[in-house]
């Protein structure tokens, strides 16, 4: 049985959060870093409409796809609330905004992969 599409979305986006994670932390251990550039990642919609899915060729006789999935991560410089005068455009503010909207976004996935999952269990077992 092949992987349920939501369990590869919710994947994905676990995935992309774990590395905005990692770019937010980034931020803040730098904050008094002269001339640094908040860094963020390009918004999880724009992944999604960006990545291709490769089609499943059941014969030798079908035609054969141009490209691959195109899963990679931007990361972007984030537009400053503020710029110091050292050239370090950090706000510790924004990137606690971030982190908080990183655990509410990581807990909704969870959430709903555990529904469906539930759903899925219950559904099998009848």
């Amino acid at each position: 049985m092949d992987q349920v599409y939501l369990f590869g979305i919710a994947s994905q986006r676990t995935s992309w959060l774990a590395t905005r994670q990692t770019l937010v932390a980034e931020n803040v251990a730098n904050a008094n870093t002269p001339g640094y550039e908040a860094k963020d990642l390009a918004s999880f919609s724009e992944v999604l409409d960006s990545t291709r899915l490769d089609l499943v060729s059941s014969s030798n006789m079908h035609m054969a796809s141009l490209g691959g999935v195109g899963d990679s991560q931007d990361v972007v410089t984030q537009t400053p609330w503020d710029v110091t005068h050292s050239g370090n455009s950090v706000s510790l503010e924004q990137e606690m905004l971030k982190a908080g909207e990183i655990s509410r976004a990581y807990s909704l996935d969870t959430s709903v992969v555990k529904a469906f999952h539930r759903l899925l269990v219950m559904s099998v077992k009848g």
